[in-house]
């Protein structure tokens, strides 16, 4: 006792001095990043001041300009370069020489690059905010929520977990491989490509970014020509961090341009990450095909929002206005399609109509709106055809908020949020995605009604169920057919970022978000070595050695020893357990086997008498042998 006293107390003095030193923060380093040209301070050059009007249509490569302008107030931004095929496979193979030294690099020194970021983006939110406000047209709560609550949680999710879901996981080895180890290893793939889409310019260029680098991946992201001035902003951020951790210079590449840079970055990479429309996603997935490289698709939705009669009608509508106007409805996972009980249709429309009836969109800087503008130019019209279809097949508005004073050139960017009653599904809103303030609202009268209505769609991304009944609201998210669901609740499932995210049917498929997107970044390599090495190792017995006609046994012979072989595995897995000794060891019968080779059933009980041996050599068996059992 006297030898060991001391060593417990040094031993419980080291645990104490872990603990205390895990509390201390770790040393992060702040960065300065050039802000100077994005600040809206009224002193613009004359260059940047004037009111840009688009051309309408799909901006093609030729142009070689992507032009910037703010949707609220019309203002031009900047442009920049519509990068070339061969531009663009330049920048690959710069971020793939830089991946090579990435991929050595330690767990500690990428959690070191995430708290830089993590530091930076608390410290600059407001600004983040403004410039993703300034390109997208969102109001400054709505960036606040979507761009900078979801990529803090994402990063705080890979600093706490990230490392522990990328070491090697260990799996069972089968009866079978007693003696070997299983495990499964996750490795870099090496570039990934991302091509996001506008909504969310900030978050949807580190969503990706965060989870291939901390797998020691590189990536090259494709942001959308909607918002390219906010995203090569964003690219300083990144680079000033990876610069502070002493990361290779090209490990993250951001570029710009159209349709012929994004597919040249399809063909250049090991992986796609997609953003965007199902179109585009099917012409990036016949693209991958021809390097036959993985792909995720997060291809938007029309997700059902699911009112039953149970719920507190007040509490609930303030929930539905949140979900349908969110970033002026311009949200993959928005509500889309409302489904409310009939006896509460009446006032939940009543309700909800009073709420949009005192929202105001206007340009989101001026401080005093509700709601931004529409980001994409012609987008309106498009919104305006699919409440007009509508009307035509016998749908009503009872309720349109306001549009402030904006002025004529900007009346085109800017909707109304709108509530619709009498809806049904021979309605295009009520079929193809809006991407807009718009709330349809339907009534049923069944739960069984309420799940075919909400999964009689092409989508299939996310839902929302609200009942007084947890249960029956949770009852009923398990019959529809989406990869996300929010029980009494609003898109809370992306907020929890050790989720995956993401859909099915025409809203794609594959995960990004929680382990799975994680993994999603990695080789995911089988390996398997032997337990006990170098004690025990596989030796191939002489009857099954080739060729067989030098000792070995004939093919017609061996198929025979099949049986044998899992009558033994049987009895090894009986006689493990403590119930059945005895009977386990009088399974082992091995049929006569009519062959020239008599070595045949000696070896494959010596085998069977070894393996019994080596399962439980003392345990089960009174007198903690094979041959004291079989004496009894």
């Amino acid at each position: 006792m006297a030898f060991w006293w001391p060593l417990l107390v040094l031993a419980f003095a080291y645990a104490i001095c872990r603990f205390l030193f895990m509390l201390i923060p770790p040393n992060v380093p702040s960065i300065e990043v050039d802000a100077s040209d994005v600040l809206d301070d009224g002193n613009q050059t004359q260059e940047n001041s004037f009111i840009y009007i688009p051309p309408r249509g799909r901006t093609q490569q030729a142009d070689r300009k992507v032009k910037c302008y703010e949707p609220a107030t019309m203002k031009y931004l900047g442009f920049f370069p519509a990068l070339t095929p061969a531009e663009v496979k330049e920048r690959v193979l710069q971020a793939r020489e830089a991946q090579k030294i990435w991929a050595k690099s330690s767990f500690k020194q990428r959690r070191q690059f995430l708290r830089i970021l993590l530091n930076y983006i608390i410290k600059h939110q407001q600004l983040i905010c403004e410039v993703s406000s300034r390109e997208t047209g969102k109001t400054m709560v709505d960036a606040s929520l979507g761009e900078i609550m979801t990529t803090c949680e994402k990063i705080t999710w890979l600093l706490s977990e990230g490392e522990r879901w990328l070491k090697p996981e260990y799996r069972s080895s089968g009866r079978s491989m007693l003696h070997k180890k299983s495990k499964v290893e996750f490795h870099p793939l090496g570039v990934i490509g991302a091509i996001v889409s506008w909504n969310y310019p900030f978050h949807n260029i580190f969503n990706p970014m965060l989870a291939a680098v901390f797998s020691g991946n590189s990536i090259v992201i494709k942001v959308s020509e909607h918002a390219s001035w906010s995203g090569c902003f964003y690219y300083r951020i990144i680079q000033s961090a990876l610069a502070a951790v002493g990361a290779p210079e090209n490990l993250v590449e951001v570029i710009t341009g159209f349709a012929e840079t994004g597919e040249a970055l399809v063909s250049s990479v090991d992986k796609v990450i997609f953003v965007g429309s199902p179109g585009v996603g099917k012409m990036i997935m016949r693209n991958a095909a021809d390097t036959l490289i993985p792909v995720t698709l997060e291809l938007g939705g029309k997700d059902p929002f699911i009112v039953c009669e149970d719920v507190d009608v007040e509490h609930v509508a303030h929930i539905a206005v949140r979900a349908a106007l969110q970033s002026s409805g311009q949200n993959c996972a928005g509500a889309e399609r409302f489904y409310v009980h009939k006896d509460i249709y009446s006032s939940f429309v009543n309700r909800v109509a009073k709420i949009v009836k005192s929202v105001s969109a206007g340009p989101p800087l001026a401080g005093k709106y509700d709601m931004g503008a529409i980001c994409l130019q012609e987008h309106s019209e498009k919104l305006e055809d699919l409440v007009n279809d509508a009307l035509e097949k016998g749908a009503e508005i009872v309720a349109r908020g306001s549009v402030g004073n904006i002025g004529a050139d900007a009346v085109d960017q800017f909707f109304p949020p709108t509530v619709i009653v009498n809806v049904n599904h021979t309605m295009k809103l009520m079929q193809e995605e809006a991407f807009g303030p718009i709330m349809p609202i339907m009534k049923f009268s069944t739960d069984e009604e309420a799940v075919r209505l909400a999964n009689n769609s092409e989508y299939g991304l996310g839902c929302a169920v609200f009942s007084g009944s947890k249960s029956r609201a949770k009852e009923i998210a398990s019959q529809i057919h989406c990869g996300v669901a929010a029980i009494n609740d609003f898109a809370s499932t992306y907020m929890c970022q050790s989720l995956p995210f993401g859909g099915v049917k025409h809203s794609g498929f594959g995960r990004f978000a929680g382990v799975e997107g994680l993994r999603a970044c990695c080789l995911v390599k089988s390996v398997v070595e032997d337990r006990w090495w170098p004690f025990i190792k596989t030796v191939i017995p002489k009857p099954i050695q080739v060729p067989f006609h030098m000792g070995g046994l004939p093919a017609r012979v061996l198929i025979q020893t099949i049986p044998v072989w899992q009558d033994m595995m049987d009895s090894i897995s009986h006689f493990t357990s403590p119930r059945r000794p005895l009977i386990a060891l009088q399974t082992i019968r091995l049929p006569p086997l009519k062959s020239k080779h008599g070595l045949l059933r000696k070896e494959a009980s010596c085998t069977a008498k070894r393996a019994v041996s080596l399962a439980s050599p003392n345990k089960g068996v009174p007198g903690g042998s094979l041959r004291q059992a079989k004496r009894k």
